[in-house]
């Protein structure tokens, strides 16, 4: 297997790394290009796209994989390293950020023939899919964890951005967190960027300054985590196993898993039954996961809660998002009896009333 690692000549930063089978079988070989927004490495929300992309390469190994780190989801730069690849033979480009959704529905209207994978979006068209993973069966687990482990009953929270997909993995924490513990809160605060290590850990540490000894995060580094050590706190992370980062401090991680989805978009295609459709990934099929609990830190009570509350997560006896529901206005969402549909998760603009901030 041959490993390339190149700059694009634009100076976006953006770098190109190709893996390709040495195999010579005579047919075409289909190539799927991964575009991030960071570095593979940032240890999150990358790393665990990358992870996705290396499954498909083991389980395909005919399948030539294109990795493109660090290419703003914002202005020219994108539309720009898409039609690269589209010249280049390119006939599945996951676009891995919200960010990009302009420049894929742009893109995917004027070449029919080339297949866009948009993560957290939801567009969808005959050559545009729409993919996620419902996110807050995992984070539902990882709040029952925080929940029991708080002492101050203030956890703190730092997110991204406020739109849907992050906003339903909040509210799938605080209500894992709400079931366990009604006295605890929430604190959440924005920080406005994916992917800024000095960013994350000062919010980190801002969180830690109001009580918080629990730090929880929506963030692509690992500097949350940190912080947590730093101040001698406890920590969740997000998107991959963040223990490495902090062994003392984090208790568990919500996980995401894309390679199944990648694998079988990719067999579609080279099968001819690929056509533009919306996934959304469960814990059932393997696709949301958590990390398995820091045993150093977290006794047998959690765990067994957590593994019980999994089980009935799996076999649909528990729904993360059942009513009663109030949001942190006093306004119900859901009455005693009812469960929020699909369409109003991936559209959801509220706040549980276990949290301490505003959208």
């Amino acid at each position: 297997m041959l490993i390339v690692s190149m700059l694009f000549a634009s100076g976006c930063g953006g770098g190109v790394q190709e893996a390709n089978d040495d195999n010579d079988t005579g047919e075409e070989q289909l190539k799927m290009a991964f575009i991030m927004t960071g570095p593979a490495t940032d240890g999150g929300w990358n790393t665990a796209h990358d992870k996705g992309r290396l499954g498909l390469q083991s389980e395909l190994p005919n399948v030539e994989t294109i990795l493109l780190e660090n290419v703003p989801d914002g202005g020219g730069d994108s539309e720009r390293v898409m039609r690269q690849l589209i010249a280049d033979g390119v006939k599945i480009i996951a676009a891995t950020s919200y960010g990009y959704l302009e420049t894929v529905e742009k893109l995917a209207k004027e070449f029919p023939d080339v297949y866009f994978l948009h993560c957290t979006g939801g567009t969808v068209s005959d050559n545009i899919t729409a993919y996620d993973i419902r996110e807050y069966q995992g984070t539902y687990l990882t709040g029952i964890v925080a929940g029991m482990m708080t002492e101050s009953n203030i956890i703190g929270y730092a997110a991204a951005h406020p739109i849907p997909s992050v906003v339903r993995s909040i509210n799938g924490f605080a209500m894992g967190v709400k079931a366990v513990n009604p006295d605890a809160k929430v604190k959440l605060l924005w920080t406005n960027t994916w992917y800024d290590p000095a960013t994350e850990k000062e919010a980190g540490l801002s969180l830690a300054d109001v009580g918080a000894d629990i730090l929880a995060q929506y963030q692509d580094s690992p500097a949350v985590q940190q912080a947590a050590a730093e101040r001698g706190l406890y920590s969740i992370g997000y998107h991959s196993d963040m223990r490495p980062f902090a062994p003392d401090a984090n208790l568990t991680s919500f996980m995401w898993n894309w390679a199944p989805f990648y694998i079988e978009e990719a067999k579609a295609y080279m099968e001819g039954t690929w056509k533009g459709h919306a996934y959304w990934g469960s814990m059932e099929e393997g696709a949301a996961e958590i990390a398995e609990l820091n045993d150093k830190l977290v006794g047998e009570e959690v765990n067994d809660l957590v593994e019980q509350t999994k089980q009935k997560l799996i076999s649909g006896e528990l729904e993360v998002f059942a009513g009663p529901i109030l949001n942190n206005e006093g306004v119900a969402v859901a009455e005693d009896g009812m469960k929020l549909t699909d369409e109003e998760m991936l559209s959801m603009n509220w706040l549980l009333d276990n949290i301490e901030g505003s959208l």
